[in-house]
């Protein structure tokens, strides 16, 4: 016997999430169908919210709000260090360890050719700006070590390295391969005080 389209539908919507499965998806469509109607408006409402008032930081281009993001308004942070990260995932494993007392920036992805992201696909012109108008002394390139990874490292490397004289990465303890957002505490403030100069 097949499901009402409706919840096909719903089934199929929830699939489109990141590692969710046909079984997984039918558990959370059949647990909306169990809610209420005012606890499924309320879910509804917090999507559209989400969606719709949630920006990018003027500055930095990390998730907020408002005009600027949390890490881009606390006065008491170092603007001459920046830390490059490819998405908002990154900067917050990197905040949990309270090891980095500088900003950010965020890429919005890695370079990646066979994807079709070039660098005009990313907001390196954003950055560029923003190390050149602020004195910029320390650039870490905290990137997932994957191909694309030590491609936008390379990348950034070459266009900062005029406009910055210290460009680092991070150091020993994430594996090669490996992705920041599942590194813990430990591992990423032991990379964040072991990083080295990019040559």
């Amino acid at each position: 016997m097949a499901f009402p389209r409706p919840l096909l539908k719903l089934i199929e919507e929830f699939q489109k999430f990141p590692s969710v499965g046909p079984k997984s998806a039918q558990r959370m469509a059949f647990h909306v169908l169990n809610r209420d109607i005012a606890q499924v408006e309320e879910l509804s409402k917090t999507i559209l919210d989400a969606k719709t008032q949630i920006k990018r930081c003027s500055i930095c281009q990390n998730l907020s709000s408002d005009g600027s993001c949390e890490v881009c308004s606390n006065k008491s942070r170092d603007i001459k260090t920046i830390c490059v990260v490819s998405d908002p995932k990154d900067l917050m494993a990197i905040e949990k360890t309270n090891a980095f007392k500088g900003t950010y920036h965020v890429l919005g992805g890695l370079i990646s050719p066979i994807d079709g992201i070039g660098p005009d696909n990313l907001t390196i012109k954003e950055l560029l700006n923003r190390a050149s108008k602020n004195n910029v002394s320390e650039v870490i390139v905290a990137l997932d070590t994957s191909v694309e990874g030590e491609a936008t490292t390379l990348y950034l490397h070459r266009i900062l390295s005029p406009i910055c004289h210290k460009i680092t990465r991070l150091g020993f303890g994430l594996s090669v391969g490996s992705e920041l957002e599942y590194a813990d505490e430990l591992t990423l403030t032991r990379a964040l005080e072991s990083r080295s100069e990019i040559t």
